[in-house]
């Protein structure tokens, strides 16, 4: 399970501004814990000053309830996330608008780690009249062993439980046609969404998305992407040595070993 401590230092390395990943208050992240419950980045602060009080600890079955709403107003919503806190003594805190989106995502999937962040590369494609192009193929080789073969897009949808509903839909929609869930989800004019299994995992898939759409911005100027065909990238699947450094991928994200 993954510590307070880990999410902190992962939110920190996220906002770092050389990264250009967020600015100011942009970007949560969340790490999913016992009991139904998860940590999740408080409203209004930013990413690369995190402190502990910066992190609340919240009941995803309060905020999960919103879904199932006949009518959810912008109230609702707000007293909804301030029940969901679970703090001693109470917090005036409220977590991230998003925090319904994380909650949907652990509930539907088996990440533990959710990554949100505004990287201006992915921004640039995701704000053009061609955002598809995050999802229409591979580039090169790296993009298939960290971020797997087929990523999701999600169209612009008013944040909070309209979004919430619409990557539920989506995620369901990925289980059905390919098993398991993606590691990564694009959201049209708004950002990107990393589903992990560890802190670092979270911080290698973001970079990876990160350096993907700052080459299809270069091959735009090119000509265009190029992108490999299905039997290039189901060979790069397969490969054993890319398994191999998926192993030692996944080794590193774990951390060291006592």
């Amino acid at each position: 399970m993954t510590s307070r401590d880990d999410l902190l230092q992962l939110g920190r390395r996220l906002g770092e501004p050389a990264r250009d990943l967020v600015i100011l208050a942009e970007g949560n992240i969340s790490a999913r814990q016992d009991g139904g419950t998860m940590l999740v980045k408080a409203s209004g602060c930013s990413m690369g000053t995190l402190v502990d009080a910066d992190v609340l600890t919240v009941d995803r079955s309060v905020i999960l309830a919103l879904l199932d709403a006949t009518e959810v107003t912008d109230q609702h919503t707000a007293d909804a996330y301030r029940r969901s806190v679970i703090a001693h003594p109470p917090t005036a805190r409220m977590p991230s608008v998003e925090a319904i989106l994380h909650a949907v995502i652990y509930a539907d999937t088996g990440a533990q780690v959710i990554a949100h962040t505004h990287p201006t590369s992915v921004n640039a494609i995701l704000c053009s009249t061609t955002p598809e192009l995050l999802v229409s193929g591979s580039v090169f080789p790296d993009q298939v062993v960290v971020l797997g073969r087929r990523q999701v897009l999600v169209p612009y949808t008013d944040p909070g439980v309209p979004l919430a509903r619409a990557v539920h839909d989506a995620l369901l929609t990925f289980a059905a046609e390919h098993g398991g869930a993606p590691k990564v989800l694009y959201l049209v004019n708004h950002g990107l969404f990393v589903l992990a299994s560890s802190v670092e995992e979270a911080d290698q898939v973001t970079a990876m998305a990160d350096k993907v759409a700052r080459v299809l911005l270069g091959t735009l100027a090119a000509g265009g992407p190029r992108f490999l065909t299905d039997e290039q990238v189901d060979r790069i699947d397969r490969r054993l040595d890319e398994h191999y450094r998926r192993a030692v991928l996944s080794r590193e994200s774990e951390g060291p070993r006592g």
